[in-house]
């Protein structure tokens, strides 16, 4: 089920309670939410590896493997999709995970899906998007994790640094995966800066985007390796829940 940033502000103030999905409150070692960049800097191409990388995350045996040695041997994933401000949806809504039977269902549900934006970039309105979720998952989770990527800084919306206090504020821990775009900054100009900021986008996502106990980005240097930075930073996240 999609559902905009707008009609997320009307299940907060109680106006789409029914839509909400009802997980039956199970314990889960962590609810994660996979917030996606799809901003104009990321072509169809980089789209569609950054998404099979996801689902390819997801069902993983790593991944799973993971999940059974926690304590509940469960986590929540919900998947979001953001560009500029206003232009953030939810593309998969929460789904407790606890066998490759789920695992293999959220994936399915996320490659059938279609791009939701083609935007700017709000980091921190993403960041807002994401927070507001967790009082919709309905589980009792011993660890929130908002799990960013994104291939560019922020250039629309809310500051990072105020809305990325506002989620540790909120319990949330928030960890970067940074695509460095080669393609984009190839291309010079705005785009180079916007992907390829001085210091480089993983230090901006540190300085800017990340934070709480034990928060770390992931850098990588071409969307061909999304999936395998993300089988590596989902289990680095849900390990650190134990």
């Amino acid at each position: 089920m999609l559902r905009s940033a707008a009609a997320l502000a009307l299940t907060a103030i109680g106006l789409g309670a029914a839509a909400v999905p009802a997980l039956g409150g199970e314990a889960v070692d962590a609810a994660v939410v996979l917030a996606a960049d799809v901003s104009r800097s990321i072509n169809d191409e980089e789209f569609t590896l950054q998404r099979r990388g996801y689902a390819a995350a997801i069902v993983s045996d790593k991944l799973i493997e993971t999940i059974r040695s926690g304590p509940h041997g469960a986590i929540a994933l919900a998947y979001v999709e953001w560009a500029g401000e206003g232009e953030q949806t939810i593309v998969v809504d929460w789904r407790v995970v606890r066998n490759p039977s789920d695992a293999q269902a959220f994936a399915a549900a996320l490659t059938s899906s279609p791009r939701s934006f083609l935007g700017r970039t709000a980091i921190g309105s993403a960041l807002d998007f994401a927070v507001g979720l967790f009082g919709e998952a309905n589980v009792d989770a011993d660890r929130k994790v908002i799990d960013v990527s994104g291939d560019g800084t922020s250039n629309q919306g809310r500051p990072v640094g105020e809305a990325r206090d506002a989620a540790l504020g909120a319990g949330a821990v928030v960890n970067g995966l940074a695509i460095f775009n080669k393609r984009a900054a190839a291309e010079g100009g705005y785009l180079a800066l916007h992907t390829n900021p001085p210091g480089g986008l993983a230090q901006y996502y540190r300085d800017n985007v990340i934070g709480g106990p034990g928060a770390f980005v992931v850098p990588i240097d071409d969307f061909a390796s999304f999936g395998d930075a993300m089988i590596r930073k989902l289990t680095a996240e849900i390990a650190s829940s134990d």
